[in-house]
Order: C-alpha cells, then sequence, then structure tokens
C-alpha cells in the first residue's frame, strides 16, 4: 500500500505479469523519441534485406517468482529500423515460431509520430512474422541478397532467444558470411545462442555496449521490474571474453568487426545513425 501511494508499486496486469510503475514510466519512458531524420546517401547494391528476429514471448519470471510484462523495446526496435529503411534497406520480420512479435506497449512513445506510424505501417507483419526455422530451413542459402541481422532489445530478448538453437545458427551464419549483426541493450543475449550446440562463442574478443547488470539491479527499487533479473546479461558476457564499453544506460555505441551494438534505449538513434552509415558505405 506505502508503495501505491508513492506511485513505486509495479502494475499488476490481467495476466498476473506486472508492468512498470508510474513513477518507473515518468523516469524511464519516452513520450517522445531523440529520432533525428537524415537524408542517406541509399543503398543501391543487391544486399538489400535485413532479418529481424523479435521475441514472441511476454512473461519473465523474475528472481522472486513475479512475472515482469516484457517483450522488445518499441523504441529500441522502430527507431534503427525507421534509419535502416531510409537508407534503403528493407525487413524480413520473424519470431522464432512464427508467433506474433511482442512488444513492452507500455513503453511506446505515444507522442511520436514517426514511430507510430512505422508501427502502424509494420502492423501486419507483427502481428504475422515469419517463421525462423522456416527461414533456417530454406533460406540460409540465400546471403546474396541479406546485408545484416538485426534483434532488437527489450528484457524480452533474453527469453528463449539465446537458448533457440535456429537463432545461433542465423547468427553463425551472418559472422560466416561476412554480414553485419546489429543488437542493443537486452537483445546480445542473442548472442549466446551461438555457443548452443557445443560451438565455440563466436564473439569473445569483442567490445560490445550492453545494458549493465548494475542498473537492471537498482530498477525494482522505483518499480520498473518487479524483482531482480533472473541472470545477469552482462556478467554472462563479459564470462565469456566480452569487453563491456559502457557502465550506464546510456547513448554509447559500439562498432566491432562486422557486429554493432548499443547501450540501452537512449542508443537507439545512434545505433541506427551508425548502422545505417555503416552498412551503406561498407557494402556499395
Amino acid at each position: 500500500m506505502f508503495k501505491k501511494m508513492l506511485g513505486i508499486a509495479p502494475t499488476l496486469e490481467d495476466d498476473g505479469s506486472y508492468s512498470p510503475s508510474k513513477l518507473a514510466l515518468k523516469l524511464g519512458v519516452q513520450t517522445k523519441t531523440d529520432y533525428e531524420e537524415i537524408s542517406y546517401e541509399r543503398y543501391q547494391g543487391k544486399r538489400t534485406k535485413i532479418l529481424v528476429i523479435f521475441t514472441e514471448q511476454k512473461n519473465m519470471t523474475m528472481q522472486n517468482g513475479k512475472m515482469f510484462s516484457t517483450g522488445n523495446h518499441p523504441v529500441e526496435a522502430i527507431v534503427p529500423m525507421l534509419h535502416l529503411r531510409e537508407a534503403g534497406f528493407e525487413f524480413n520480420i520473424v519470431t522464432p515460431t512464427g508467433k506474433p512479435v511482442v512488444f513492452e506497449m507500455w513503453a511506446m512513445p505515444n507522442e511520436d509520430e514517426k514511430v507510430l506510424n512505422f508501427y502502424e505501417e509494420y502492423k501486419e507483419q507483427f502481428e504475422k512474422p515469419g517463421n525462423l526455422s522456416d527461414f533456417v530451413s530454406s533460406s540460409l542459402g540465400s546471403d546474396a541478397a541479406y546485408a545484416a541481422v538485426f534483434v532488437p532489445g527489450g528484457h524480452g530478448a533474453m527469453l528463449g532467444i539465446p537458448e533457440d538453437n535456429n537463432v545461433g545458427e542465423v547468427l553463425r551464419w551472418a559472422h560466416n558470411k561476412d554480414l553485419f549483426t546489429i543488437t542493443l541493450c537486452h537483445g546480445p543475449g542473442s548472442l549466446l545462442s551461438t555457443q548452443l550446440d557445443g560451438n565455440e562463442f563466436i564473439y569473445k574478443g569483442y567490445k560490445m555496449a550492453v545494458f549493465p547488470d548494475s542498473v537492471d539491479k537498482q530498477t525494482p527499487k522505483i518499480g520498473y521490474l518487479p524483482g531482480q533479473m533472473p541472470w545477469g546479461l552482462s556478467e554472462k558476457l563479459a564470462g565469456l571474453g566480452v569487453t563491456l564499453v559502457n557502465k550506464k544506460s546510456d547513448k554509447t555505441t559500439q562498432l566491432d568487426r562486422k557486429l554493432i551494438t548499443g547501450a540501452s534505449p537512449l542508443a537507439s538513434n545512434e545505433l541506427g545513425k551508425l548502422a545505417a552509415k555503416t552498412l551503406v558505405s561498407k557494402l556499395t
């Protein structure tokens, strides 16, 4: 009751999960993003496609047993995609089994016309995405059409995707074919899938911008999370030989070889610009 009075109690949803408190939404969610419209020198080559792997899972069970209402963060997905589209790329949207994309709708920037318009334009694809397993079985040979794989962030990127063999196969395919991989915030959890089935973790020694565990540990105090995380992403990546380049959930981005990463939702615009400019310049 006291937490409710202060506005720091997570909000109980109909399915028993919790979304962030009123205070957490006020402090941590943008009503309008810092997206910049840029006139890019549009890519004119054949590698026009970007495979976008979204999560289809919603609820993350915290250490205390409470479920966090999560999914893909809309800003972390849509703002980079806006930049990439403006640079001349198109998207193949998939989820692990073809179920609808799950977004953290409480994080939708409801005063951002560009983001809202993009969401409405691609809504049918979000609701009826492709099946990643079908892509693995039928399309890995068509790498000449692809420029990159993009895994948006949101805590939901840590649900199922790091343990998905198809994700690991796609990321190893992108790595071996010299395609770019783009991800941010909690999205780098997907990179853990590359070590499944006894494979070597292919990003050992890479520099990455990743959402810090230290911040995740603090957010339950304001009701953003309903409890402590089930496991620490940045700690796990560091233990595999990754060099983390940020300590805050800020606008940090990092390009290391063909891997482009960003630290948090605040990095979405910078990540989009870096990815768009890098792909156009390196693929031309």
